[in-house]
């Protein structure tokens, strides 16, 4: 486990974390779409260019869990989350091709105290995913739970 880098104090409104960047691959489309979403345009290449996305495309599902692992690994594996109580919308702006270089931020909206969970910040993000070519391929918002800071308190 990655030591904590980032707690509720840490997360400033205006303030944007990094989302790692990933290389979509067709092989990797076709497996998600087999298992959760087999329709024809997320299963070959002459499906997804006869429909109007214009290619092998990720489903949404697909990208929405692409986005989560961008997430984790950008910065969420280092922050004391405690999960999140849902998302708040979530728009798939663009298709997902086989071959696009997605990479994204999570910025801070707003963050207060909980008022029912001692020790827990509920922190709300925007969340912007693009390809190669700065398009907005997916963009969301929900709130995090995230443990406040320990207190420091000196020595007796």
């Amino acid at each position: 486990m990655p030591e904590i880098r980032y707690f509720f104090e840490d997360f400033t409104p205006g303030r944007s974390f990094p989302l790692v960047d990933k290389l979509v691959s067709a092989e990797e489309i076709v497996a998600f779409a087999s298992e959760f979403d087999p329709q024809p345009m997320h299963l070959t290449e002459e499906a997804g260019k006869a429909s109007i996305l214009g290619g092998l495309s990720a489903s949404g599902w697909h990208t929405a869990s692409l986005f989560m692992r961008m997430m984790f690994d950008g910065w969420l594996k280092e922050a004391a989350s405690e999960g999140s109580p849902g998302i708040e919308f979530m728009e798939w702006k663009k298709p997902v091709l086989a071959g696009d270089r997605l990479s994204g931020r999570s910025t801070v909206v707003e963050s207060r105290v909980s008022r029912s969970r001692p020790g827990i910040g509920l922190v709300r993000f925007l969340h912007e995913v693009e390809n190669q070519k700065g398009q907005v391929v997916l963009r969301g918002e929900n709130p995090i739970m995230i443990r406040l800071r320990p207190s420091q308190e000196a020595p007796a």
